[in-house]
């Protein structure tokens, strides 16, 4: 659960004729790599992903399409979360699988530069040209070479809530971040702490951070503190951590005050405004607390559970925070061929289109017919990932070296855990930051 993002009705009659229809969803005719239209039957294509249970189950829908289209057969491997590890391991032991779904920019970058991944051919990159924002080609980007096609994203600039819970204190969904600690302080009143922190997974409070920061300082900045060419201690960051610091020291505002959110796990955050003994009005992560609280909580989306887009930051624009899982292709991989193909295959909406019509799915393929999607919430959300183009900005901790964004007890994580415990001092835990990030990126 710790990267969801890393971690129904349809256009067409069914999720398969979604993928097989020849244009019917958008989808077009795929063509294998190298293969002039033919088919590949009797090759295998070993596919390696953090993906386990319904995520598996449903992108395992996207690769029967796949092989009902082309004759190959595809084999799933679940990684876990050590993505890393476990494909060094496998090549280690001439045993590469042949396609990768990569959770992290950080990580796909340190297999482009370990010299693992094969760069993708042109029918994948032209596709990828004329469907996706600039952004997301960017962002598969190394060197100059293009390796990773972004598949499946996350809206992660969404604040969940119980419309009950709002209706009872007589507010609305704020538009500002000023309006929402507002809001939040109404809500309270009523009786009902604002909002549900999972402050026990640093992740959730990088996110925090990142949302502030991108809408207060602006795409241009965010850029340069991703990359660390902007440190830590710049005044932007220390007013990003004010502004998040008056949220988290308002006790009244966060469910069991700051030592019970150091204490509450993501799912748990969620269950605390969705379960059956409401303790919060709130919580803020992405589009996939949504399927949580259908799932485990039995709530309808758009009824009685409910979003509204991470609200702008003085004066700013609101900001669009996205994570999502990039297709590689390895360089040891045994059938380089078919793993071509199946690249060609995901760039295209028809690929998209299965996963979305089965929910828990976000394309960036701004051609991906909508009405794929199952409801209106996820049409809603997938629009504005597509809408904001090439303003959206990837995970920052996604960005960094797992040593500085992707550790618990580690870097950013545990650092922004030490604010929430104590929030009085935004300078300190810039440069306590900074220090992390220097150490982390070697420089």
């Amino acid at each position: 659960m710790m990267r969801l993002q890393r971690r129904t009705v349809a256009a067409c009659s069914s999720a398969l004729a979604l993928a097989l229809g020849a244009t019917a969803c958008g989808g077009g005719d795929i063509a294998p790599a190298g293969s002039g239209g033919g088919k590949l039957d009797g090759s295998k294509v070993v596919v390696a992903g953090v993906w386990s249970g319904t995520e598996q189950k449903n992108f395992r829908k996207v690769l029967d399409a796949f092989s009902e289209k082309t004759g190959a057969k595809v084999e799933f491997i679940s990684t876990g979360d050590n993505v890393s590890t476990v494909v060094g391991s496998k090549i280690e032991g001439g045993n590469a699988p042949d396609v990768v779904m990569v959770p992290q920019v950080g990580v796909l970058q340190q297999f482009a530069r370990k010299g693992w991944l094969q760069p993708l051919g042109k029918k994948t990159e032209q596709t990828v040209t004329d469907n996706f924002a600039p952004v997301w080609k960017n962002y598969g980007t190394v060197d100059g070479d293009f390796y990773g096609l972004y598949f499946k994203a996350a809206h992660k600039s969404t604040v969940w809530y119980s419309p009950d819970a709002l209706d009872q204190a007589g507010v609305k969904p704020p538009k500002s971040y000023a309006e929402m600690l507002k809001s939040s302080a109404t809500v309270a009143d009523s009786g009902l702490p604002a909002f549900a922190v999972a402050g026990e997974d640093g992740w959730t409070l990088t996110d925090w951070f990142e949302n502030i920061y991108l809408s207060q300082a602006g795409p241009e900045k965010y850029d340069r503190l991703a990359a660390h060419k902007l440190p830590w201690t710049d005044p932007s960051v220390v007013k990003a951590l004010t502004t998040l610091g008056k949220l988290f020291s308002d006790k009244d505002l966060v469910a069991g005050g700051r030592s019970g959110a150091l204490s509450t796990d993501f799912p748990s955050s969620v269950g605390q405004v969705f379960g059956a003994e409401p303790e919060a009005a709130m919580v803020f992560e992405g589009d996939f607390v949504g399927s949580i609280a259908k799932e485990e909580h039995g709530r309808k989306v758009g009824e009685d559970a409910a979003f509204f887009p991470f609200p702008a930051v003085d004066g700013g624009k609101a900001p669009v925070v996205s994570g999502g899982d990039a297709a590689v292709v390895l360089k040891d991989g045994r059938n380089r061929k078919a793993a071509m193909a199946l690249m060609d295959y995901l760039a295209t909406p028809g690929a998209a289109e299965v996963w979305a019509a089965e929910g828990g799915f976000l394309s960036p393929n701004k051609k991906a017919d909508p009405a794929a999607y199952g409801d209106d919430t996820a049409r809603t959300i997938a629009k504005s990932l597509v809408d904001a183009g090439d303003t959206v900005r990837f995970d920052m901790s996604d960005q960094a070296p797992a040593a500085f964004g992707g550790t618990k007890g580690m870097g950013e994580w545990k650092i922004l855990q030490d604010f929430l415990r104590d929030p009085a001092d935004p300078k300190g835990t810039a440069a306590a930051l900074e220090a992390a990030a220097a150490k982390a990126f070697k420089n």
